[in-house]
Order: structure tokens, then C-alpha cells, then sequence
């Protein structure tokens, strides 16, 4: 194990070795998000899934503690998750939290931002991970924070404060977190490295009661997490030391930023702006940052507004390379689902053209998701959850594959995970099985890359990989009709969803049947790339070719699917 670092002072910021480059465009990923105490234990032994025999019944107080999850364990999947047609991994937070605390699997309760948390493993273990993740073609991305710690320190006789927005002040320091009161302060205890030892670097506001006031959000303390001062140079100056050292130690190749909207907008560009000058200074030209982000696209360009058409003002930073698309996220279930329109997504995309100079670049700026670890505005439940049909996850996380963005899969999705209860533990099953297994089972382990849904996922995975088009594309909505004389854009719930890719001469059509029973939509084409008489083949190998012709005046193609298919077709020959 490494030697304990206790102060930045004694922080090395040479890279020992030549740095992993950054890929040339970001969208060229697909990112696997896991956390890291709920995806494997790095155990032999322990058996598959099978429905049959999988013994039954967990304790509902497991879903909030410790499973056992560690990086050697993530280590020896990754195979697995690459196989899915994944490129980079995405890793909860691996800081060291409290001790003695078995609540904080999470990650996100930092009490040393220079350690790895032990029951994850060691620092050894993470750089281990890192290069083995790069040589099987895998990039990683490290889950960090800005605005808080852990609960390292109380408040006068440790008694829970509530925000004041009338206080004159900071309310007064209590005393710092030990495990042993009687000692000094040891590396277990209050918090490290000591530039975040002294009381005047914390709000000190107390907890956070009214979420939606902006004020309250960005100075109060998440629950019993306390919020950092990062208007302070010094505090900041801490924070962007602790994180490049994990550039240089670990080459790590991006950063997940937690909770973007409860801190100032200056304070994290100034942060992001200084990490990312570090990464190009030692040979990560491409390092990157994007941040959790909860709102529309009006919010979040505050913080990704480098191609916006809005002129700047003191009061925007853009700062962050991408945001986690939120505003894909609240519709897409639903119209996947069949439960509303696919005219709430063409709506959406068509926004760009008045957000974005050039929409065709949007995708860049997002990193999006169907399932994640918290849940806005759908509390505590997956995807699968109460849903019988497998096929509608290959739907949704294929077209995160074939959409905008850099798309991004939550761990589990690909086998179907259906979680979902009171707590946002039931979104948070173990991979491996332990006490806290998917489906309320125990002891069984669920890599199973038989798994028909893991199967699609790849399907279209592999396909996006060798067509740029899926990748930097501009989207078009296209328009369908039933009976080749009346078009429209899909409105019937449910029905049809269809889009094209277009990259120079090349367009792709993406066609959906989001219902349960077979469609044979015509669906409009670009004339000129796709014009009457060519064939259109399908990249997914589903089907034979389909001809375009002509219907309504307009360029088409018939479609035939199956329910809750899915068809990329591209013209033979392009």
C-alpha cells in the first residue's frame, strides 16, 4: 500500500510514465456506469443467475450499506463490459469516506481526498485498473466532488442545524469527527489532506430545507455532508491539486463533476478550466469533464456554452465539456414505453437550432442515459421496473446509440435490472450478488453475456463503432404514413420513431416500432442521398434490403418490424 499523503505539500504532479492519449472526439465513446461497491467482489465461486434455483429474499437494510464491491473486482470484468461494445468506464466515487461508517458505499462522503476508500481496495489497485482498462481499449472516468465532504465535523453539540437565510453568519464549528476522541487527529479522523482542516473553509449554513431556492442549494449542506467554501481561492486551489493528482497518479482520462448546480458557476470553471489545462500540459489533450446537471436545456447551457448563439454575459461560465441530458431523460422512457408522443422528442432536438450555432454539433455536449444510480423525477425505480417487455431496453439504450450524444449505460441495464422501492438503494442491485442481488435474490452473480438484451445492446453498439454517422451526424425527425398518402411526423402512441444520421453523403434511418405488434410504416428519406430506386440495407442484419420510392410526393421507404424492433438501414453501396 502507498504511503498515506496527509498534505498537497508532499504531492508528486509528474505523471511516472507516459500518459494514455484522449480519443479524438468523445462521442467516439460509449460509457459503462458502475458503482464500484455494488459491481463485483473480485470472489470466485459464486454462481450465475438462473431464475429456477436463485435463492430468494434480501433484507431491505442491505440496500443502504457496504456489499463488498471492490476494484479488483471491476478489474477482472472488464472484458465484460467491453464485450458490450462499451469504451470507457465511468466509476463511482473511489475516495476514502468515514470508516466507521458502513453507510457511505455510495462514495460520495469524501473524508480523504488523497486515499482510496480500503474497502474498495488501494491506490495501487486503482492505477492497476486503469492500465488494464487501457489495454484492453477501455478509458476511465473518475466520479468526483466539488461543494462538500463527508460528515467530518459537527456543529455544537453535534446537533443537526438547518439552513438560516436570515443568520448574520456562519453558524460556530463544533469539534471534528474522531474515531478515537481521546487521541490526536489520526488518518481515520476529521478530514485530509490538511489544507481542508480549518472551520473557515465550510459554509457553515447548515442543512439544506428548501431545495428549490437557488440560494439555499448552492450554501447550505447536502443532508449531513458539509458544504465547502469553494469561493475561497484556498479551498479551490485544494481541490484542483487533489484531483490532478489523481491525473498524474492514476491516468485517469475524465471527470464525472457531482451535483454542478449547488455549487457557484465561477468557482467550477475556474476548476475546470485549470484541470484541463494541467491534462493538455502533460499529454492529455482531450481530458473530460461533464457534470450532473438537473434541468432543461436552458440550465444547462449555462455551463456548456461554447457553441451557443446566446452572447456571453458575466453572469454565464461555461465551463463543463458536457452535461448528463437530463431533458432526454424526463421523455425518453415514456415515449419508449409507448405512454407519449414521439413528438416530445423531435420537439426537443429541434431546440438546437435555437440553442446551439451549430446544432449538427449539439451531441458533443451531452452524455445521456435511460437509468442512472438517482432518480429525478421517476423516484427509485429502473427502466425494467414492473415492465415485461426486455425488447423496450434494447429500444431505449439503442437509441442512445443511435441519437445525438455520447450515450451512456447504467450498470445492470443490459441484464435487465428491474429495481425499484423507497429508497434509492433498490436502484442499486449488486452485479455479483451478494446480499443485495438484482431480482431479490443473494448470492448469485449476473455477467451473463447470453443475456438477450445484452445481446441487442451489442448489436447496435457495433454498428455505431464502424458508421461516423451515429456518431457525428446532424438528426432529422423523419416523417411516416401508414397508407403512402397522408405524412406526418410520428404522433400515433404508440407507433413509429424514426430519424436519420446525415454526415456529408452518407444517411443513415433509424426506424423504431414502438408498439407491441408488427408495422410496415413508409418512412421519408433524403432524396438526393437516398434516392427512389436505391436499396436500403440494414446495418443490424435483421432484414433484407428495402427499396426506396416514392409516395406523396416525397422519397420513402417501407419499413417492415417486428414489435419493439429496431432497423438502421443504409443505403447498399454509400
Amino acid at each position: 500500500m502507498g504511503e498515506w499523503i496527509d498534505t498537497l505539500d508532499r504531492v508528486d504532479f509528474a505523471p511516472p510514465a507516459e500518459v494514455f492519449p484522449s480519443p479524438a472526439d468523445w462521442r467516439d465513446q460509449f460509457i459503462y456506469f458502475l458503482l464500484v461497491d455494488r459491481f463485483d467482489d473480485g470472489r470466485p465461486g459464486t454462481p450465475p443467475y438462473d431464475p429456477a434455483t436463485a435463492p430468494r429474499g434480501r433484507d431491505p437494510a442491505q440496500g443502504r450499506l457496504f456489499q463488498g464491491g471492490t476494484l479488483r473486482g471491476v478489474m477482472r470484468r472488464l472484458e465484460y463490459v467491453r464485450n458490450l461494445g462499451c469504451t470507457a468506464i465511468w466509476l463511482s466515487p473511489v475516495f476514502k469516506n468515514r470508516v466507521e461508517r458502513n453507510d457511505t458505499y455510495h462514495g460520495y462522503g469524501i473524508q480523504d481526498f488523497l486515499e482510496v476508500d480500503p474497502r474498495f481496495g488501494t491506490k495501487e489497485d486503482l492505477r492497476a485498473l486503469v492500465r488494464r482498462a487501457h489495454e484492453v481499449g477501455l478509458r476511465v472516468i473518475l466520479d468526483i466532488i466539488l461543494n462538500h465532504t463527508g460528515d467530518n465535523w459537527a456543529y455544537p453539540g453535534d446537533q443537526p442545524y438547518y439552513y438560516w437565510k436570515a443568520a448574520p453568519g456562519p453558524f460556530d464549528f463544533g469539534f471534528w469527527r474522531k474515531v478515537d476522541p481521546a487521541s490526536g487527529l489520526q488518518p481515520d479522523d476529521a478530514v485530509w489532506p490538511r489544507e481542508f482542516q480549518s472551520p473557515d473553509r465550510y459554509k457553515r449554513r447548515g442543512q439544506i430545507r428548501d431545495w428549490s431556492d437557488p440560494e439555499e442549494a448552492v450554501n447550505g449542506d447536502f443532508l449531513s455532508l458539509k458544504e465547502l467554501d469553494i469561493t475561497r481561492p484556498e479551498v479551490l486551489d485544494a481541490l484542483i491539486r487533489s484531483y490532478k493528482s489523481w491525473i498524474a497518479y492514476a491516468d485517469v482520462d475524465g471527470f464525472r463533476v457531482d451535483t454542478v448546480k449547488h455549487m457557484e458557476d465561477s468557482a467550477t470553471a475556474l476548476f475546470c478550466n485549470a484541470v484541463r489545462e494541467y491534462a493538455k500540459r502533460i499529454g492529455k489533450a482531450d481530458f473530460f469533464i461533464f457534470g450532473e446537471v438537473v434541468g432543461d436545456d436552458a440550465v444547462i447551457q449555462r455551463y456548456i456554452g461554447r457553441n451557443s448563439r446566446i452572447a456571453g454575459t458575466s453572469e454565464r461560465f461555461p465551463s463543463l465539456d458536457a452535461c448528463l441530458d437530463f431533458p432526454l431523460y424526463f421523455v425518453l422512457e415514456e415515449v419508449v414505453k409507448g405512454f407519449r408522443s414521439p413528438v416530445l422528442l423531435r420537439d426537443r432536438y429541434e431546440r438546437f437550432r435555437t440553442l446551439y450555432a451549430d446544432h449538427g454539433e449539439a451531441g458533443r455536449y451531452f452524455v445521456t442515459f435511460v437509468d442512472n444510480h438517482d432518480q429525478m423525477a421517476r423516484p427509485y425505480r429502473r427502466f425494467m421496473h414492473r415492465n415485461p417487455f426486455p425488447e423496450q431496453a434494447v429500444l431505449a439504450v439503442g437509441y442512445l446509440l443511435s441519437a445525438q450524444g455520447i450515450p451512456c449505460i447504467y450498470y445492470g441495464t443490459e441484464q435487465g435490472f428491474d429495481g425499484g422501492g423507497d429508497n434509492d438503494g433498490y436502484v442499486r442491485e449488486c452485479m455479483f450478488g451478494g446480499r443485495w442481488g438484482a431480482f431479490d435474490t443473494t448470492g448469485v452473480h449476473f455477467f451473463d453475456e447470453s443475456n438477450p438484451i445484452y445481446r441487442g445492446i451489442r448489436a447496435v453498439a457495433e454498428v455505431r463503432a464502424r458508421e461516423p454517422a451515429l456518431r457525428y451526424g446532424r438528426q432529422y425527425f423523419r416523417e411516416t404514413s401508414r397508407d403512402g398518402a397522408r405524412f406526418d411526423f410520428p404522433g400515433e402512441v404508440p407507433g413509429t420513431l424514426a430519424f436519420s444520421r446525415i454526415l456529408d453523403t452518407d444517411e443513415i434511418l433509424v426506424v423504431m416500432n414502438l408498439s407491441g405488434s408488427p408495422r410496415g410504416d413508409l418512412v421519408t428519406v433524403d432524396h438526393r442521398l437516398s434516392p427512389p430506386g436505391c436499396r436500403l440495407g440494414d446495418l443490424l442484419g435483421g432484414r433484407g434490403p428495402c427499396s426506396v420510392g416514392e409516395a406523396g410526393g416525397r422519397a420513402c421507404v417501407r419499413v417492415p418490424l417486428e414489435g419493439y424492433a429496431m432497423a438502421l438501414l443504409k443505403r447498399e453501396g454509400a
